[in-house]
């Protein structure tokens, strides 16, 4: 890897460069001598070099890529802090780019492809599956007529998620088939982008488990959910406190970070009433905010140990 005098390394941040996060691991970076750019995800451009008209084929020399802005083209590492929506001509190009600074030998965290898996939960999902992970059942359709059997085939109890999202937006629990025609007759699945994503219900005890995965290392805490609330997220009001996990727990979030592609994550565990603990999630890009608080794990430099020691 091309590193400045000292092992010093030139890190592009990929994000909003007013962003908390983005904020924190610049600073983490910065004191510990590194140069750390933000950049704007809107800012990313590529140039490919073509060969000038009359030339022979056989004399042709490889296409040339060139990335924008130089604070990206000239880094060493690219890490991805945040994920904002976009066209979908807008996330194909911002993905294949990280895919050619990947493939020219420029590292990036989270990888490309692990980026893309843990956007579609369905991809997500699947990649566990495969793994033996446990994850609760789930039908996904674009069919709005399908949501009423897929609500009866999950026990009439689900939960209605957007393919892609976090923190808990948009979530809608399902319970009573008056609901469900209610859903389907407000233009399901349109209002989840084209996609329904029906995940079975889970009783549990009003909490569940974010473990947040850094390369070998993992971190704990308990959300619990506001009072009238099933969700559990810090983000809708959630309680975040210290826990200590079991070991098979951060077992199943490593297995199912690297099912997924990724070397940092936040992995959501659901312990349910009946003993079975799921892998809800896996966020590639995750928030930190309430584990600090909770733990006062200073996250951001746990993440730069893992930066400087990656192979």
């Amino acid at each position: 890897m091309r590193q400045l005098p000292g092992g010093r390394r030139r890190v592009a941040l990929i994000g909003s460069p007013a962003g908390w996060h983005l904020d924190r691991l610049r600073t983490a970076l910065t004191v510990r001598g590194h140069e750390a750019a933000a950049v704007r995800w809107e800012a990313l451009a590529a140039a490919v070099s073509v060969a000038p008209p009359g030339s022979s084929r056989a004399m042709t020399p490889p296409p040339v890529e060139q990335f924008l802005p130089a604070a990206v083209a000239e880094a060493d590492l690219v890490v991805v802090r945040g994920m904002p929506a976009g066209s979908l001509e807008q996330i194909v190009f911002r993905m294949d780019l990280l895919a050619r600074l990947e493939a020219r030998g420029t590292p990036v965290v989270n990888p490309p492809r692990g980026l893309e898996i843990a956007i579609d939960k369905y991809l997500a999902l699947t990649r566990m599956a495969a793994a033996g992970l446990p994850v609760p059942r789930t039908i996904t359709t674009q069919d709005a007529a399908t949501i009423r059997t897929a609500w009866e085939a999950l026990g009439g109890d689900c939960v209605i998620k957007p393919l892609f999202g976090s923190r808990g937006r948009g979530l809608t629990r399902l319970t009573t088939a008056q609901e469900v025609e209610a859903f389907a007759a407000g233009g399901a699945p349109a209002a989840t982008g084209g996609v329904a994503y029906v995940q079975e219900f889970v009783p549990h005890a009003g909490w569940d488990v974010r473990v947040l995965v850094i390369g070998g290392q993992a971190f704990t805490i308990r959300r619990h959910a506001a009072a009238g609330d099933w969700r559990t997220n810090v983000s809708l009001g959630g309680r975040a406190e210290p826990f200590t996990a079991p070991a098979g727990w951060v077992d199943l979030a490593h297995d199912a970070a690297r099912a997924v592609g990724t070397e940092i994550a936040g992995v959501d565990l659901l312990p349910s009433i009946d003993g079975r603990v799921l892998v809800l999630e896996v966020n590639a890009v995750p928030g930190w905010r309430g584990l600090e608080a909770a733990t006062g794990v200073p996250v951001a430099d746990r993440v730069v140990d893992h930066l400087e020691n990656r192979s």
